[in-house]
């Protein structure tokens, strides 16, 4: 058992109400936040890496694309330089020879992603219906070189081109050297004598549809019979490009995965887009690339296709962070619990404690009066006693009258008790004969312990007298019980005999132990004189009684 030392020592500690048990559900919640905010960052931490991955996978895919578009046009530009070096041999480029040229290139129907290649003379203005004329006899006989350059001026019109489609036979008489951005390319060509790109233009073969394309021009100069080649230019050997068929041809799009593409010629903007390839769900993150091609500058712009949801290892994390997160929650929202619990039952045990001291403090004192009450009874009837059998009835009943009231007090938990059920207790053995007239009255008024034990002892001698020598001794006599409250903490109680034995003067000059006890005993615990009369026609006892206010102890036992 515990010593008083001991709960000083630790009492401090355990009415010390702890943060989380003021504030119980702020533990779990904030568990519960905190590992989702560690879910969080995890996953913003694997999103990242993939970005950073996909930036990478962009990268490389731009590189891809970029030697794929350079190597084409590379090629296609080897080509050109090849039938250049050819074409400057010859005095007149004739339809046969430029065909037998294209054929043993061996190309088939595949001209490196171009719609082909032509040759395009450089005409005068004044020859132009000669060229006209002879072309007509010769090859077309609609032929038509258009449009028409002002004297003075020259004309580049396409000559041939091959293969002969339909589509390539829209751009055959067309003076080229006519359009600025194609004038250009053909004076940077002439100049540089290498081979020259344009800007975006839309080539002669699109018709009603037009795409955005480029061309390609190398410069072919007139011979010397030495060999050596002169500054004279006699036209352009080229290659017409669609630049959406263009880039498919040179990249296997399919094999870099759900990436967009953007082919600008120069830098990227919208006016500038020659080809694009889109993708559904734009993600915004791009990776640019540039290349040269052929003597200009291009830009490719590498677009990652957005997810729509996170990705596997991030959905995995973020379920098991939630998964943790809610056992974590759980399980101290149960330590929370039990904590209040504990403090519940420690207050419970406290107050327990309490209520235990302060009943056996109240029980000390009870039974110290109550051993001074049966001392001073049992020496009164001894002083009294005539013979032993007398002492042992007389102290027998008034033991049985304290014991009577000492049941009442234990029904109601000694709290309060009613005055009615004090007097009836002490006058239950005389109003079990049908002959007796009992009258009780007044209204509900509690007494505490030691009042209602003082009341008790002063109606069983009361009763006991009434029965040897007043009204209760005959069935003609009546007792008459009345109370009634005069203030707030002070009630009066009347006992009232009628219709019994005249009383003897002498009775009340010879005082009995019973009139000792009320006078004495009960006068002094009620802290109220005794008014006891002996009238004639019967006995007269006012009792004044303090109507006491609840102790807390009282209120405690109540309450339970």
């Amino acid at each position: 058992m515990k010593g008083p030392g001991v709960d000083r020592t630790f009492a401090p500690r355990y009415r010390e109400q702890r943060w989380y048990e003021r504030l119980p559900r702020a533990l779990p919640v904030g568990i519960f936040v905190l590992t989702m905010a560690i879910t969080a960052i995890s996953v913003s931490a694997i999103e990242r890496a993939n970005a950073q991955s996909e930036q990478a996978r962009l990268a490389q895919s731009a590189q891809i694309i970029a030697s794929g578009l350079e190597r084409r046009a590379n090629a296609s530009a080897s080509y050109l330089r090849s039938g250049a070096a050819l074409f400057s041999t010859q005095q007149v480029v004739a339809a046969p020879m430029f065909r037998t040229f294209i054929s043993e290139l061996r190309l088939g129907d595949n001209f490196l992603g171009s719609d082909g290649i032509g040759w395009a003379m450089k005409v005068d203005a004044g020859s132009v219906p000669v060229v006209e004329a002879a072309m007509r006899r010769t090859r077309d006989a609609g032929f038509r070189i258009h449009p028409t350059p002002a004297p003075g001026r020259f004309a580049v019109p396409v000559m041939y081109i091959q293969p002969e489609s339909q589509r390539n036979a829209r751009a055959i008489g067309y003076d080229m050297y006519s359009e600025p951005v194609r004038r250009e390319a053909m004076v940077a060509a002439e100049m540089t004598g290498r081979p020259v790109a344009t800007g975006k233009v839309v080539l002669q073969q699109e018709g009603d549809a037009p795409q955005p394309g480029f061309l390609i021009y190398m410069p072919v100069y007139a011979m010397k019979a030495n060999g050596e080649t002169t500054q004279d230019l006699r036209g352009f050997v080229y290659s017409p490009f669609n630049a959406a068929a263009f880039v498919r041809s040179s990249v296997d799009i399919d094999r870099l995965g759900d990436v967009g593409l953007r082919v600008y010629d120069g830098a990227p903007r919208p006016r500038n887009l020659l080809a694009e390839i889109p993708i559904d769900l734009p993600s915004g993150r791009i990776v640019t690339h540039t290349i040269p091609l052929a003597s200009r500058t291009w830009t490719i712009e590498v677009e990652a296709r957005r997810s729509p949801t996170l990705s596997t290892m991030s959905v995995t994390t973020l379920l098991f962070g939630l998964l943790v997160a809610t056992l974590l929650m759980v399980l101290s929202r149960l330590v929370t619990s039990r904590a209040a619990e504990d403090r519940v039952a420690l207050e419970w045990f406290e107050q327990q404690s309490s209520i235990r001291n302060s009943l056996t403090r109240e029980l000390n004192h009870r039974v110290k009066n109550t051993l001074a009450n049966v001392l001073s009874i049992i020496t009164l009837t001894r002083r009294r006693a005539s013979d032993l059998d007398s002492f042992a009835q007389s102290l027998e009943g008034r033991i049985r009258a304290l014991s009577a009231t000492h049941d009442l007090l234990t029904q109601s938990d000694w709290g309060s008790t009613p005055v009615e059920a004090v007097v009836r207790a002490e006058l239950a053995p005389y109003a079990q004969d049908a002959g007796r007239d009992l009258v009780l009255r007044g209204p509900d008024v509690e007494l505490a312990p030691n009042d209602a034990l003082s009341l008790g002892l002063a109606i069983h001698e009361l009763a006991t007298n009434a029965a040897k020598y007043g009204a209760l001794s005959i069935d003609e006599g009546r007792v008459t019980v009345s109370w009634k409250l005069l203030a707030a903490d002070l009630a009066r109680i009347e006992w009232t005999e009628a219709g019994g034995p005249p009383v003897d003067p002498a009775m009340a000059r010879s005082r009995g132990f019973g009139t000792d006890l009320i006078e004495k005993i009960v006068a002094h615990e009620l802290r109220h004189p005794v008014d006891l009369r002996f009238d004639p026609a019967g006995v007269r006892c006012t009792l004044l009684i303090p109507v006491r206010r609840r102790s807390e102890d009282f209120a405690i036992r109540e309450g339970k």
